[in-house]
């Protein structure tokens, strides 16, 4: 196929064919993930050429995607490339390069951030700082981006919820008996567990089952309310939406002056692609956004594009997580659909201190196989016994930005995260109480893993959004401060990671920066 053929009515949406060597568009996405993916389907309707752009391909629906043994002890999904810590060692990083991102593989848990998350809020260890809009700006968006992701919850459940202009899209999801009855518990110690919001079709006619392989895996089914299925794939059927799969973008060119994004230059199929546009936008996560940038550096941009704060990779964070379970070998537990409940009460100065704490949300349900993966000396007998009387939480905490956290390029051009975790105090205590918690719930045998680097599915803050052009790399609307034509639209516009799943916020900002943020050009 031509490029001229690519906008033809008869041109299939999603381009299996040659297109290169130059490809013309109005509007560029690099990255198909819950901000790309949630732009081109608010972008869809307008009549702009919209080309996405995707270095991954779909990941397929087949029996093994609802295999415990085959995605966490086989990996068979971990397509991303590794990257290096900040002494050099390499891991493999929590982020899938798929169509639709990682949200393929994720929880599906979708918040709203709480009101005081986007003002200054105090810390034990620091100040998560004040964002350039507030809450009430983000409100309408969040209620558009809860319908298209087909967010189920319950209002007036949960203490520390924010104000809503409407009620949620769909019902919440009913506990299962065990779960209904670990609420109770937790409600007689004066808690106030409330319904997490997910996003699931779960509807009338919706296709979720709710099976036991949904938080960490993909959905056999589509039922999970990923990027592909309630941003991509929508965004295709509005007539001049194009997607290319297999094309990595590798750097970004400006005009002489340096002002205006003229160029991506992209390999697809192992030829080189140039790809022409109006509007730039990257969406390719928060680490991986921060590396094009660094390496689109030329003679206008030598510390990177949009660099001139020298803020670009910087005040990286991913959020402190601990992985809670509880063993009561007296009560077996058969929920299947475990990630229905969360606890709130320590996410607010008061009950746990004078400081914020963090949230605490039910995990899917653990499988012998997912523990073996993390523990593979112990013997299958024992984690079939221990997860069939067990209940697993996820306890996290806010990571507060500091710019010596940061991503650079390594000398081999690898991408490489320096990250020492902050807010420490904040989660250690977190964890305590979650743990006192389950022991006044009746269970005896409490195990908690604090996850590191490797455990990124949750990284912002790498671009961060502000008013100021030297303490910010983005507009209110992430729009480049340096470069008027480029926006980015993932979690790198964070200005503090707040303690909750980001996504919902994400999507929720790229609608409002495609209905107020002058985007198309």
């Amino acid at each position: 196929m031509s490029a001229a053929g690519l906008w033809s009515a008869s041109s299939p949406a999603i381009v299996t064919g040659e297109v290169g060597p130059v490809v013309d568009c109005d509007v560029l996405i690099v990255g198909t993930g819950m901000g790309g993916g949630t732009l081109a389907r608010a972008l869809a309707g307008t009549g702009a050429r919209i080309l996405l752009v995707e270095q991954g391909g779909f990941l397929p629906r087949e029996p093994q995607n609802w295999s415990p043994s085959d995605v966490f002890e086989r990996r068979r999904y971990k397509n991303a490339p590794s990257w290096e810590d900040g002494t050099g060692r390499a891991f493999t990083p929590g982020v899938h390069q798929y169509v639709g991102g990682s949200t393929k593989v994720y929880g599906a848990c979708l918040p709203r951030f709480r009101e005081e998350d986007f003002t200054a809020v105090e810390h034990w260890e620091g100040t998560s700082p004040a964002w350039p809009f507030s809450y009430a700006d983000l409100e309408p968006h969040y209620a558009v981006a809860e319908q298209w992701y087909r967010v189920h919850g319950s209002p007036g459940e949960d203490p520390t919820e924010p104000r809503r202009s409407g009620p949620y899209p769909f019902p919440a999801l009913d506990h299962e008996p065990y779960v209904a009855d670990l609420a109770d518990r937790l409600r007689r110690q004066g808690l106030h567990p409330y319904s997490l919001p997910m996003g699931v079709d779960r509807g009338e006619g919706g296709a979720c089952v709710r099976c036991r392989t949904c938080d960490g895996f993909p959905c056999l089914v589509g039922a999970k309310s990923d990027a592909e299925t309630c941003g991509v794939r929508p965004a295709l059927e509005g007539g001049r939406v194009r997607l290319l799969t297999g094309t990595r973008v590798v750097r970004l060119d400006t005009d002489p002056a340096g002002r205006t994004v003229v160029a991506a230059r992209a390999e697809r199929g192992g030829a080189p692609l140039e790809l022409r546009a109006g509007t730039f936008v990257v969406g390719a996560g928060a680490v991986e956004s921060a590396a094009l940038l660094l390496r689109s550096q030329s003679v206008s941009h030598p510390r990177g594009l949009g660099n001139s704060s020298g803020l670009v990779g910087r005040g990286y964070m991913q959020h402190n997580n601990t992985a809670l379970l509880a063993v009561d070998m007296r009560r077996p537990n058969p929920t299947w659909f475990q990630k229905t409940l969360a606890v709130d009460d320590y996410y607010r100065p008061g009950r746990g201190g004078p400081y914020p704490l963090g949230t605490v949300q039910l995990l899917g349900k653990l499988q012998a196989a997912m523990l073996k993966a993390a523990r593979p000396r112990l013997p299958r007998p024992l984690l079939r016994a221990m997860t069939a009387h067990s209940v697993e939480w996820w306890v996290m905490s806010e990571d507060l930005p500091d710019d010596d956290n940061r991503v650079v390029l390594g000398p081999s051009g690898r991408v490489r995260v320096h990250w020492s975790p902050t807010n420490t105090r904040a989660h250690r205590e977190l964890v305590v109480r979650a743990r006192r918690m389950m022991r006044r719930a009746g269970y005896r045998f409490l195990a908690a893993d604090t996850f590191g680097v490797e455990t990124d599915s949750h990284q912002c803050g790498t671009l961060r959004a502000g008013e100021d052009p030297a303490r910010s790399v983005l507009d209110p609307y992430c729009r480049s401060h340096d470069v008027r034509n480029l926006f980015v639209v993932d979690a790198s516009f964070l200005p503090s990671s707040a303690a909750m799943n980001p996504a919902l916020t994400i999507a929720a900002q790229a609608i409002r920066v495609a209905r107020e943020g002058e985007v198309l050009p």
